[in-house]
């Protein structure tokens, strides 16, 4: 079973799925699904498109460069198959995938470092801008009762100098 990859988004197609296009100089294209066919019918550029692998990669929020991924290079030649080696090929497998995924859980939130700390700022600029809604009534009462103070006082001297 031959896994393709598409040429737009560069996700998995699976036997059976997906658009073959095949150019006049026989250059083939295979596309996941229509989506994928439509905007390279339209001559997008899948490093310019947001949601594909090419831009997440070229705008630093995917793991580009990680060993493990040589492993999943397609390769044309047969191989004869042993049982123990598939086995311990599987078990590799396992592996493999485990050490990717705490690759990518890393770098992840070594990128997430920065926005988290961004996003503490932004909260306290409207934590300052905003703090009348959540100071208690009653510091709020007062507060107005030290404004009113002084008006208070203004007119009763105005009322004292008019008697």
């Amino acid at each position: 079973m031959r896994l393709e990859k598409c040429w737009f988004c560069s996700s998995t197609i699976y036997p059976g799925h997906g658009i073959s296009f095949v150019r006049n100089d026989a250059t083939v294209f295979r596309f996941c699904r229509g989506k994928c066919h439509k905007n390279f019918k339209m001559k997008r550029n899948p490093r310019k498109v947001a949601w594909t692998k090419a831009y997440r990669k070229l705008a630093g929020k995917e793991l580009a460069e990680d060993a493990t991924f040589e492993m999943e290079k397609r390769r044309n030649r047969p191989e004869k198959y042993n049982r123990d080696l598939v086995g311990k090929t599987i078990k590799a497998i396992e592996k493999v995938t485990d050490i990717r995924q705490k690759r990518q859980d890393r770098f992840y939130e070594k990128r997430m470092e920065s926005a988290r700390k961004q996003q503490l700022r932004a909260d306290k600029v409207q934590l300052e801008k905003e703090v009348h809604l959540i100071k208690a009534p009653a510091g709020i009462r007062a507060e107005r009762e030290k404004l009113k103070e002084p008006v208070r006082q203004a007119d009763a001297k105005r009322d004292a100098m008019e008697e």
